[in-house]
């Protein structure tokens, strides 16, 4: 057969785009949230909902008073700690997939300093700070056992981090079931008081807007932490280092950079603020250990991660927003609203990013 008589044939090919306008990296998020929530409102029609009527109702739980503020606060402290955990490790693109795991070994090294390392007779004060370097060394661990894997053996951390979390999970039920169980139930005896994280309600006789609010003190650490964060990636040398792994692990090397260090530190740093999220979640709201004490934070923080870009201070902003799904959906019929959006959420963000990113190129020979 001859070159003019062969049929031709065509390819797709995604080809990243090299430079985009700085003013759609902050339009986007917008953007894909708008329109995840029109398909949202597609989907919750089909079920026979209002989508209006959904939609307002969540709002105004969520956000319609300083009760609804303080429910969503809750449930966005450990988001913003799991998600600036898995953000660090994403800038480098390491993907941790296992915070829900390190946020439940967190929670486990919190309770076994609250219930059996200190006696109730303890300053809270020293209490709290031995539960979060607890939390935070525990959930670090989980993180480093990956972050050897991968840097001494390149094994692949997303398959690891993702079984982890079910190690986890097991290993908890493990002692809420057995040893450290309270008469058989899938709990622990409640913690004494001072291993409690101070909440608003308390200060309710100096400050009586405060009555009624059951936010913690966890909201602090949080926010603290965001800002520590956002400094480091901005003006120090370590954030640079790892920004330039992240974009060129070759050109990082030439310079001199041990990239395996670097990996085995980010991964523990990033399964340690998820382990803080685990001592924040246990102190300060259910108060003991116990089964699925989490409605999947962890994985939850992916998503909160990945809509902020990586930047600490938007990740606030969206850890609130999917805080807001949350306590919403607790008061929406049909169930599983939260859950249903998050997903179309997910979706329409991984999508519009990856459009965003990529255009299509046929190639034709």
């Amino acid at each position: 057969m001859t070159a003019q008589s062969r049929p031709r044939t065509s390819r797709i090919r995604f080809e990243r785009v090299q430079e985009q306008p700085r003013w759609l990296m902050f339009v986007s998020p917008i953007i894909l949230i708008g329109a995840a929530l029109l398909v949202g409102a597609l989907l919750l029609s089909l079920t026979g909902a209002n989508p209006w009527f959904v939609y307002q109702r969540m709002a105004q739980a969520a956000f319609g008073d300083r009760y609804g503020w303080s429910d969503t606060t809750i449930k966005a402290t450990p988001l913003i700690l799991a998600g600036l955990g898995v953000s660090i490790a994403f800038r480098m693109r390491l993907w941790n997939i296992g915070a829900e795991g390190q946020l439940y070994i967190g929670a486990f090294c919190a309770t076994g300093v609250a219930l059996h390392l200190f006696s109730p007779e303890t300053p809270a004060w020293l209490m709290l700070t031995a539960m979060a370097i607890a939390g935070f060394l525990g959930g670090a661990f989980w993180g480093f056992i990956p972050g050897v894997l991968k840097a001494k053996l390149n094994v692949n951390e997303i398959i690891t981090t993702l079984m982890l979390n079910y190690v986890a999970i097991f290993w908890n039920n493990y002692f809420i079931y057995g040893p450290w169980s309270e008469r058989g139930f899938g709990l622990t005896p409640q913690f004494p008081r001072n291993a409690w994280l101070p909440r608003f309600t308390d200060f309710g006789a100096a400050v009586p807007s405060f009555r009624g609010l059951t936010m913690h003190a966890g909201i602090f650490l949080a926010l603290i932490v965001a800002l520590i964060l956002w400094v480091v990636w901005r003006r120090t040398k370590w954030g640079f280092e790892v920004s330039i792994i992240g974009d060129n692990p070759q050109a990082a090397r030439y310079a001199g950079v041990n990239l395996a260090r670097k990996i085995m530190i980010v991964m523990a740093l990033s399964g340690g603020l998820a382990g803080l999220a685990g001592m924040a979640e246990v102190s300060g709201v259910v108060h003991r250990l116990q089964e699925r004490f989490s409605p999947g934070y962890g994985f939850t923080a992916i998503i909160v991660a990945w809509l902020a870009k990586l930047n600490p201070l938007a990740l606030i902003v969206v850890a609130y927003l999917f805080a807001g799904l949350l306590v919403g959906g607790d008061v929406i019929q049909p169930a599983g609203i939260a859950q249903l959006l998050q997903g179309v959420i997910l979706f329409v963000v991984v999508g519009g990013e990856m459009m965003l990113r990529y255009r299509i190129r046929i190639e034709r020979s």
